[in-house]
């Protein structure tokens, strides 16, 4: 009789053909069988009956700051809730900890530091700034998923924004390395322009911030890059794209063949500029939230397949950096804290507009792992990958609380939101992370750095 570690029993599982009633046997952290009524035993048995199993999520884009700003969000807060939101991979982004992950000696810091402290598997971003050019070889040598630029200013002095000559070096040679550039895309020329006329002015209510990051300004920023990727051969990943103008542009650069993927993020899709309105600098982001008429071209997007993945954008921050008594919405830090719910997120409009569960595992899951370089062993399941897991049930509301919100600052624009869909557990390489909905903090993380 064959012996497992883990059998998952009952569940309706999530496979890339289609949803299905089966067993998933799981032996040395990969899934070793999956079949209806699977006979064997097991140390662990659970009984997914009345859920549906996903591929654990694969968010490709949050910011925790460790080393350096663990009081913002670190690897232990920041992994239980991406664990949380049933998320058994992430991607750490290059800015915002200290120092910068632009040298192989920060990156390999920032692993020692993530292997030691991770519930969940992660990847790891580096940068591209001026002056650092020469570190890209070792960085891209020693694992990174690729590299980061900023077209807009950074309000990091850490993490300098690219200008055009950088740019152009630094993508010729990420190219010759075989490595992917994901860019923030927004003209620093317009939104500086724009936001100093309106600090001038005297004005910064949320409809001037709006006004100050137009969606020219994106669809600047993206065109200017793809020509440089038609010039220098890199190819490109655009991140947190919050627009349809620039969305047709990406389009016409893939259907000329060039090597370009975009992802947006939940918060576009799901709130608006009347949020920012309301709730003032929790709901700050750059690119900013756009009208609701914009918002719902973005979800029409989605829904067509012209985005080929959402990840979190997760940057987080303490409360006091965003507090209205002491900053203007100019002033604040800009960035969502939300990344438990891109899974949930994905899964509530999926419920809304009759999407086959197996897209949402595309958005989250396969396709990350498949333009990253993750998918000899994430983002499917299927006999011979990593079990990675996420159990939900698809029709127990979660409403998002303080309480049970694991990132370390609780202030956050989805707060009271209501989600269709709750994670009841989240499986790692066969380690139960989260089961009943709470994380599992009590043993010692298991996650590992994963390279492409």
């Amino acid at each position: 009789m064959e012996r497992y570690d883990l059998i998952i029993r009952g569940g309706s599982v999530v496979l890339p053909e289609g949803v299905t009633n089966v067993d998933i046997g799981v032996r040395d952290g990969k899934i070793a069988a999956i079949a209806a009524a699977l006979e064997g035993e097991a140390a662990q048995e659970w009984d997914a009956a009345g859920h549906h199993v996903l591929p654990g999520m694969i968010d490709v884009h949050v910011h925790f700051s460790e080393p350096g700003r663990e009081h913002w969000e670190g690897f232990t807060t920041g992994s239980a809730m991406m664990a949380a939101g049933g998320c058994t991979t992430f991607f750490d982004m290059p800015l915002n900890g200290i120092p910068s992950t632009v040298t192989q000696e920060a990156l390999l810091d920032k692993a020692r530091i993530g292997t030691e402290k991770s519930f969940v598997d992660f990847g790891l971003w580096g940068g591209l700034v001026p002056g650092n050019e020469e570190d890209l070889q070792p960085l891209a040598e020693s694992g990174v998923i690729g590299f980061k630029a900023f077209l807009s200013t950074t309000g990091n002095k850490e993490f300098e924004a690219v200008d055009d000559m950088t740019l152009l070096a630094g993508m010729k040679k990420i190219a010759a390395l075989g490595k992917i550039l994901a860019l923030h895309s927004e003209s620093a020329a317009i939104t500086n322009w724009l936001k100093a006329e309106k600090e001038a002015a005297g004005l910064f209510s949320a409809d001037d911030y709006l006004e100050t990051r137009p969606i020219l300004a994106e669809v600047e920023a993206v065109e200017r890059a793809l020509y440089y990727s038609e010039i220098t051969g890199c190819a490109l990943h655009f991140v947190h794209i919050s627009s349809a103008a620039a969305v047709a542009r990406i389009e016409a650069a893939k259907a000329r063949g060039m090597n370009v993927t975009v992802e947006t993020c939940p918060h576009y899709l799901l709130f608006n500029h009347d949020s920012l309105c309301e709730k003032g600098t929790i709901a700050k982001c750059a690119p900013p939230l756009r009208e609701a008429d914009e918002q719902q071209r973005l979800i029409s997007l989605l829904l067509e397949g012209r985005f080929d993945m959402l990840s979190s954008d997760h940057s987080p921050c303490p409360y006091e950096m965003k507090d209205p008594k002491d900053y203007n919405l100019f002033q604040a830090w800009g960035g969502i804290s939300g990344g438990q719910f891109t899974l949930l997120s994905a899964l509530e409009l999926a419920i809304a507009h009759n999407v086959p569960l197996e897209k949402v595992a595309a958005w989250t899951a396969s396709n990350p792992a498949e333009r990253f370089g993750l998918a000899d062993r994430k983002g499917r399941i299927a006999v011979g990958m990593d079990a990675d897991l996420a159990l939900i049930q698809l029709h127990q509301p979660f409403t998002v609380t303080e309480e049970n919100y694991y990132a370390k600052h609780k202030q956050s624009l989805y707060i009271g939101h209501t989600f269709p869909s709750s994670v009841a557990g989240t499986i790692v390489r066969g380690h139960v992370v989260v089961q009943d909905g709470r994380v599992i903090t009590s043993t010692a993380p298991e996650g590992g750095w994963q390279k492409p």
